[in-house]
């Protein structure tokens, strides 16, 4: 066996070296023709070793077409990455903005909380004004979805402050009752009095307080921003209301409002006023805060002061001694107008004393019952009491 196998090998060189015979290579040198052998070993030798480079450059490019499923695995891998990356990214703006919307509504709702407190504290200590408390009323604020849970920490605080604002707007509600009845047993219509402040009550709506709540208004809080104001605008108008004595020291009357027999001729006559009695030099006061009118004689009156008190209301004082008040001035409830006298129709030292309403004289008995009077009636008895007034008012 061995022997057939070194025969076949031999069989296969002599093939080998009978295709790579000797060779004769002629060329020229430059200078003279040149004969070149090539031999059949030196052939043989060559052919191996482009062989050999050939074989190495297939193993080469076998091993780049092995390596590369790797490189495509990898390419993709890093775009895998590189879009979970860009997922990433996206969701944490995402939360950011969540995160800027939540701050922005807990801020916003703290500033609501706070604008309600505010205007809670300035209506229960009664020192607002209509425009203050307008620019306290709040907004309405519509949170997001996602400030809920956060917002939530403040519902205790909102609700307190709903619970205070009923009992407010109740609170106010009762005592303009209570006042305006006060007001009408006076023969006075209390929507006259809310001509306060410029102009008639009227109600304020979520249009006219946008400027200052940049939103729609909180229904709860114009409700009561509304009581307020026309709580205020009575309370306000109450001291054009005369109410408080004429006369300090006067516990009587010595005549009284309405249809009496006249002191100088006798018969019937309608008395406008009331007389209230006391000596020459009594001080008169305002009863109610005013602008004086007329000042000086007038008729019967006498010396008399007159005041405006704005509304249709009036108000006159006559039979003064001596006149303080000067026309075009503004007094307050209380302030010293005048001294009492017997000027004019008179017949002795007394107060003549006129409400009037829209030029009409009604009858100031309920008036000066609001501020405590102790009125007693009493009958004229000839020689201790003091009577007169005009016998037609000017």
């Amino acid at each position: 066996m061995a022997f057939v196998s070194f025969t076949a090998a031999a069989g296969a060189w002599d093939r080998v070296r009978g295709f790579f015979k000797p060779k004769e290579l002629f060329y020229h040198d430059g200078k003279a023709m040149r004969r070149l052998t090539v031999s059949t070993r030196t052939q043989i030798m060559a052919a191996a070793g482009v062989a050999l480079c050939a074989t190495s450059g297939l193993a080469g490019a076998a091993g780049v077409a092995i390596s590369a499923p790797g490189v495509t695995a990898t390419i993709n891998n890093y775009a895998d990455s590189t879009a979970q990356v860009s997922a990433m990214e996206t969701r944490v703006a995402q939360l950011q903005s969540e995160v800027d919307t939540i701050r922005r509504d807990a801020r916003a709702h703290a500033q609501r909380l706070e604008k309600r407190q505010a205007f809670l504290a300035s209506v229960m200590a009664g020192k607002g004004n209509a425009k203050t408390l307008a620019q306290l009323v709040p907004a309405q604020t519509q949170a997001s979805p996602q400030s809920a849970d956060i917002l939530a920490a403040f519902a205790p605080v909102e609700a307190k402050q709903g619970v205070i604002a009923t009992k407010l707007l109740s609170a106010t509600e009762s005592e303009y009752r209570t006042k305006a009845a006060a007001v009408s047993k006076l023969g006075l219509n209390p929507k006259r009095l809310h001509l306060a402040m410029g102009g008639p009550y009227e109600p304020v709506t979520a249009a006219d307080l946008k400027s200052t709540t940049g939103d729609k208004a909180d229904p709860q809080f114009r409700a009561l921003f509304n009581s307020w104001k026309r709580l205020d605008q009575l309370q306000q108008a109450m001291v054009s209301i005369p109410s408080a004595k004429p006369v300090s020291s006067a516990v009587s009357l010595t005549s009284g409002f309405g249809v009496r027999s006249d002191p100088f001729r006798g018969g019937a006559a309608m008395h406008g006023g009331v007389d209230i009695p006391g000596p020459i030099g009594t001080p008169i006061y305002a009863t109610a805060d005013g602008v004086v009118g007329r000042t000086g004689w007038v008729g019967g009156y006498g010396n008399m002061v007159e005041l405006e008190h704005g509304r249709g209301i009036e108000t006159r004082y006559g039979h003064l001694s001596s006149i303080i008040a000067t026309p075009g001035t503004r007094v307050k409830r209380g302030q010293l107008i005048g001294l009492m006298g017997s000027t004019g129709r008179s017949t002795g030292s007394h107060l003549h004393y006129e409400v009037r309403l829209d030029g009409r004289a009604v009858n100031p008995t309920p008036f000066l019952r609001t501020d405590g009077y102790l009125l007693a009636m009493e009958r004229r008895s000839a020689g201790n009491v003091a009577l007169g007034g005009p016998a037609k008012a000017d």
